[in-house]
């Protein structure tokens, strides 16, 4: 069989095969293009007895080609800005100190409890209940500390924020 009596009979096939794939009309386009590219580098040298059949794999192989190209592609993107991340000016840095001294500041406004609940939880990332235990306390009792002192500490925020943009 010759391949444009392949492309009459099964283009539109195709095409609606790969568009419920990629969901985007173009990229199914592009995809059938590059089925019976492939198709015609095959065909002139193989005789395939399923055609239909053949197509498909081929259209699904071309799919999953295009789908690891682009897995490359937003990989190195954020690659790249992971490793921008990681790069912070000496300005970036001044302004990071600042903040947390700042958080210390509006920290040591709070009752003790509720501090240390804070500083345990949020800043060194333990769970309530080893917290609760290091600082002697029922596991609800903490949880009343962590979540007075998180309401605090916020209204504390807030109310910093209002001034600075008074100024």
């Amino acid at each position: 069989m010759q391949l444009e009596e392949v492309y009459k009979l099964y283009v539109n096939d195709l095409y609606r095969y790969l568009f419920s794939l990629s969901r985007d009309h173009f990229v199914a386009e592009d995809l059938v293009q590059e089925t019976f590219f492939r198709a015609f580098l095959t065909l002139e040298d193989y005789e395939i007895s399923n055609i239909k059949a053949w197509l498909f794999r081929v259209a699904y192989n071309a799919f999953i080609d295009r789908q690891r190209k682009n897995k490359r592609i937003v990989l190195g993107e954020n690659m790249e800005e992971v490793t921008v991340s990681n790069v912070r000016s000496p300005e970036e840095k001044i302004l990071e100190r600042e903040g947390l001294d700042q958080l210390l500041e509006d920290l040591n406004s709070l009752q003790e409890n509720e501090k240390q609940a804070i500083l345990l939880c949020d800043l060194h990332g333990l769970q309530y209940q080893e917290a609760a235990t290091i600082l002697d306390l029922k596991l609800n009792t903490f949880k009343s500390h962590l979540l007075r002192g998180r309401k605090k500490l916020t209204e504390i925020v807030k109310e910093r924020m209002r001034r600075d943009e008074r100024r």
